[in-house]
């Protein structure tokens, strides 16, 4: 499953990747993205949540670079992520040199405990 949410008041946008996820589900998350994202300002964080992925499909790569693209042109100016596995990581470093061109501030946490910290929730 891959599930978006926002909060408006708090500038958040958060990722969730739970369970095994797969291209169809990332592709019907962006959609959502697109709609929460019209309700935040430029410089709203994102929280990415891997804690409870158990597989993501080699073919969600595409639609994940997407779903960066979409966030990067929205405006982030933070990126929290919470991969206390780096072996569920599928390449997040990677793929955000190619899609992340505004360059936002990026922290990577092993809880979410850690991450509402870093964020200040």
């Amino acid at each position: 499953m891959f599930l978006v949410t926002a909060n408006k008041g708090k500038q958040l946008l958060c990722s969730s990747y739970i369970g095994r996820v797969s291209p169809a589900e990332m592709l019907a998350g962006i959609e959502d993205a697109r709609l929460l994202l019209a309700e935040l300002s430029p410089g709203f964080r994102s929280l990415v949540d891997l804690s409870r992925v158990e597989a993501i499909e080699l073919e969600c790569v595409e639609p994940i670079g997407q779903l960066m693209d979409l966030v990067d042109k929205s405006g982030v100016g933070q990126i929290v992520r919470v991969i206390p596995d780096p072996t569920k990581d599928i390449g997040m470093n990677i793929l955000s040199v190619f899609h992340y061109l505004s360059r936002p501030e990026f922290i990577t946490c092993n809880t979410m405990t850690e991450a509402g910290r870093q964020l200040d929730l």
